[in-house]
């Protein structure tokens, strides 16, 4: 169905308004002091401790095996070559075997760690959040042009500006896991040890996982995958570019785009996980879940779609993109509404299987996240799947820019809890809490973040008016 009447479609050359700037300053700048006062606040104790020293298998969601009456020899042999990692090494240990009812569990106790491992590990989710949601941008690109679609063409500009941090990101997330390796994630110091079967502390499952847990793989791999994934982004964009200053009708650079769509989605759809796998996953050495790389992408996802709509609706309040309607907004509002859904069935799979099965070196995961933190647990769900129900179940929710903006403002923050949760039980088990640190640094990435998409958005117009599906994408209408 389309509009009765003609829309005329021209260049818009956005600048970024006086006020937004004040505003991603203001954001950046409270961030910055309320960081700086949850690290001069912070308990810095531990000065002496070594965090990579203070781990035990348990500690990062595996607990051991379950064993019965007939295996208690070989279960006191895994005890005694724990207890002589500990001894040998110094450690403490952080959790026990607790047999009950429900089988061997896992008691927790906190991990000692030099007191800036939490630095690192709230910088860790922050810029492995935006990375996710920057990548995510690049792939509603790339899908838009794989799927021939016609609707997103108006606002095409927006998520190409989004994808541009990258880099940044990706910088951020390197330099931590550069520097703090050997105090977030237990099979980096055991890699140290240089452990061989038989000896006292070896681990089997690390062991087992040295070919890909390992510090070349751990640094080299994910660069390379980001240098690849950057180097098509701007390909993408300068196509999009090349588009804008040719004739009216030329098809060639659309042609190319496609192509070169459909190759970053398909690296990017198989080497996301590794990202996943190796930077957040591996910090519970022990576990692993086969969907794990998916729930990534649909957190990241969901909250690149969220941010794209809260983008478009600031740009039409700014009197930008008029060729973008109201049916535009409706379709981002039907994308958030069911990807909330989607990341719902990714996480609940992951989380009834585990729970079903009841194996004590997977369930232990769940088991610290929903004992020993239970509010964020259920606030996850709360804010990532039952406030976008409610609020944009309605057909007016999805159209409603405000809505829109308060519904995406909370599942953003909600998907922000989502990966503290998936980090911080396990680098310190039990006993952190969402601090000034962390609000201080969201507070921080969403000022710079939000400041350099609005200077992306001037490097070219915001339409892409040699776009072949531009006239159909501006007489846009869901028909419903």
């Amino acid at each position: 169905m389309a509009h009765g009447h003609h829309i005329e479609i021209v260049q818009e050359q956005f600048n970024v308004p006086s006020k937004a700037k004040t505003i991603a300053i203001v954001l950046a700048v409270a961030g910055l002091i309320l960081a700086s006062i949850g690290f001069v606040t912070m308990d810095k104790s531990n000065k002496g401790g070594h965090g990579h020293d203070a781990k035990t298998e348990a500690s990062h969601s595996a607990a051991p095996e379950a064993k019965d009456a007939h295996h208690q020899d070989a279960h006191h042999q895994d005890e005694h070559a724990t207890a002589g990692h500990t001894a040998e090494h110094g450690d403490k240990a952080c959790c026990k075997e607790d047999a009950d009812k429900f089988g061997n569990r896992a008691s927790y106790e906190k991990i000692d760690h030099p007191w800036h491992t939490r630095v690192w590990a709230s910088l860790l989710i922050i810029g492995y959040y935006v990375l996710l949601i920057s990548l995510a941008a690049m792939f509603f690109v790339a899908v838009q042009y794989i799927a021939n679609a016609g609707w997103s063409a108006a606002i095409k500009r927006v998520p190409e500006a989004i994808y541009t941090f990258v880099p940044v990101a990706f910088l951020v997330v390197l330099a931590v896991v550069f520097i703090a390796k050997n105090d977030l994630y237990h099979w980096a110091h055991y890699e140290h040890l240089h452990l061989k079967k038989g000896d006292v502390g070896y681990d089997a499952i690390l062991a087992g996982k040295s070919g890909f847990l390992n510090t070349g793989m751990f640094l080299i791999f994910p660069t390379v995958l980001v240098i690849i994934w950057v180097l098509m982004g701007r390909k993408l964009r300068s196509l999009s570019t090349q588009e804008d200053a040719a004739q009216k009708g030329e098809t060639k650079f659309f042609k190319l785009s496609i192509r070169w769509s459909a190759a970053f989605a398909v690296i990017y759809g198989f080497t996301l996980s590794v990202i996943a796998w190796l930077y957040i996953m591996s910090i519970d050495a022990h576990w692993f879940s086969t969907i794990f790389g998916v729930y990534n992408f649909a957190t990241g996802w969901v909250s690149a779609l969220t941010v794209i709509c809260l983008f478009v609706i600031y740009l039409k309040s700014q009197g930008y993109l008029k060729i973008v309607s109201d049916e535009h907004v409706h379709d981002l509002g039907k994308f958030m509404f069911a990807f909330s859904i989607f990341w719902t069935y990714i996480w609940i799979s992951q989380y009834l299987l585990i729970w079903y099965a009841h194996i004590p070196e997977e369930m232990a995961y769940y088991q610290i996240r929903y004992e020993q933190y239970k509010p964020y647990f259920l606030v996850n769900l709360a804010m990532n799947f039952i406030t976008p129900f409610l609020f944009l179940m309605m057909r007016n929710a999805k159209r409603h820019k405000m809505v829109l903006s308060i519904a995406g403002t909370i599942m953003l923050l909600g998907h922000y809890n989502d990966i503290w949760l998936m980090v911080m039980p396990g680098v310190f088990g039990p006993g952190q809490h969402i601090s000034l640190l962390d609000i201080g640094l969201l507070l921080l990435f969403a000022g710079v973040f939000m400041y350099w998409v609005l200077v992306a958005l001037t490097k070219r117009g915001l339409i892409a008016v040699n776009h072949p599906y531009i006239e159909e994408s501006a007489h846009h209408d869901v028909g419903v």
